[in-house]
């Protein structure tokens, strides 16, 4: 394994600038997925640069679709339901989950077997949540203990009423791009509501989808059509830089073209009952998804606590929240339990990352406690091969008092891979 980078972190009196963010990473995987499930030619702009959705595309190539990438314009040819190629090799999802979970929904329904893996942290990801589902639609799914790799035994499916005990978009997605290819109507009943981007994605492309309270219905067998679309920019990328500006009075961060959908900008609220003033001011939007820019300014710094039930609307933000604290105040969560089994175990590595800063932060069985002084020593925090954590560890090291370092640093390219650029960009 080549040595991984390190990324040094230096001290900032505040934070300062005006930047977009990369092409969301949730809805580019999933514009992708349903121009290949759709017919004729689709083109998305402002495309993900994060590995994570270029994994998926690379398997939709060995699927057989025609795929052409300029700058961060993509241009699929759509092949429409039930003509995937089979795949003359396995499928590698690299680092993503979401691939390998909405994929595994599609390949349920394809006339061929194709196995999916992904790199060793994939490998531990829990995969019985998306394998019950498709299985209770006729689908064989062979597993490693309920890991990846999957190979997954297409066949004819039948339409479910499925309710999942933890909420996941992903498992949802699944089930609901399996459906489509079923005779007759699938429903997903949601324990509570989770990002909703399949279902505008769905209308986008001119599939009927219900929605009812927490229950989201297809009916299969519908065509879509290719779409030209614009991908907003990505909040959860953009959450670092708005955390960042919360937490340092004085600061102010302007971020242009973001997607404001409204499942997914819970942070807004965290802040601002942290101390932030933040202002929104919605600009457009396309395919129902709303672009808006953010203006995040620190005020002063308080506490906040994250109940469980905000939890689901929030849980790829909280290891951003949990770098508030790193400036001072306090950050607890709990209700979080989801987060041990992401690209690592974000409780573990966020307290542990947080620690070797000289952070003050405790672990609970469901989320963790950060405590900050508005200084601390600074130190060297491991990454753990989890983007996230790399990105949570530079906003929490601005507080430090002398240089720290990020090792594992070069794993942001999973989402963003310019964030380090950028970091230097709007330090002062």
């Amino acid at each position: 394994m080549p040595p991984q980078s390190v990324a040094t972190v230096t001290p900032a009196r505040r934070v300062h600038g005006r930047l977009r963010v990369p092409g969301d990473k949730s809805i580019s995987h999933r514009y992708a997925l349903l121009a290949a499930l759709s017919d004729g030619r689709s083109e998305l702009q402002h495309f993900s640069a994060g590995a994570d959705c270029h994994s998926t595309l690379a398997c939709l190539r060995g699927l057989g679709i025609h795929i052409d990438i300029h700058d961060d314009t993509i241009t699929l040819l759509g092949r429409g339901l039930h003509q995937f190629r089979s795949p003359s090799s396995p499928l590698d999802a690299g680092n993503s989950g979401t691939t390998i979970r909405m994929l595994a929904g599609i390949l349920a329904a394809q006339p061929f077997s194709a196995t999916l893996f992904g790199d060793e942290s994939l490998s531990r990801r829990p995969m019985r949540r998306v394998i019950e589902p498709l299985s209770r639609m006729g689908a064989r799914i062979d597993s490693t203990d309920g890991r990846p790799p999957l190979t997954v035994h297409g066949t004819t499916l039948r339409p479910i009423d499925y309710a999942p005990d933890i909420p996941s978009a992903q498992v949802k997605s699944a089930v609901i791009l399996a459906g489509l290819h079923t005779e007759g109507t699938t429903r997903v009943t949601e324990p509570a509501q989770t990002r909703d981007h399949t279902e505008r994605a769905l209308a986008a492309f001119g599939f009927t989808v219900g929605v009812h309270g927490h229950t989201i219905s297809i009916d299969g067998g519908q065509r879509g059509h290719g779409q030209s679309l614009l991908v907003p920019g990505d909040f959860s990328s953009a959450a670092f830089w708005m955390v960042a500006a919360a937490a340092i009075p004085g600061s102010q961060v302007t971020i242009d073209d973001v997607g404001l959908n409204p499942t997914r900008t819970g942070l807004i609220d965290v802040l601002r009952r942290f101390g932030a003033k933040v202002d929104v001011h919605e600009t457009g939007g396309q395919a129902g998804e709303p672009i808006g820019t953010i203006v995040v300014t620190g005020d002063r710094t308080g506490s906040v606590t994250i109940a469980p039930e905000e939890v689901p609307g929030i849980i790829d933000e909280l290891p951003a929240i949990g770098a508030l604290a790193a400036h001072g105040g306090e950050v607890s969560v709990t209700g979080a339990k989801e987060l041990r089994v992401k690209e690592s175990d974000r409780i573990s590595v966020l307290v542990n990352g947080f620690r070797a800063l000289g952070i003050d932060a405790d672990e609970r069985p469901d989320g963790f406690v950060v405590r900050g002084t508005g200084t601390h020593a600074g130190g060297v925090a491991d990454a753990h091969g989890d983007h996230r954590m790399a990105m949570a560890f530079a906003i929490a090291a601005l507080a430090a008092t002398a240089p720290s370092r990020i090792e594992g640093a070069d794993v942001v390219a999973i989402s963003y891979p310019a964030f380090f650029s950028t970091l230097q960009r709007l330090v002062a």
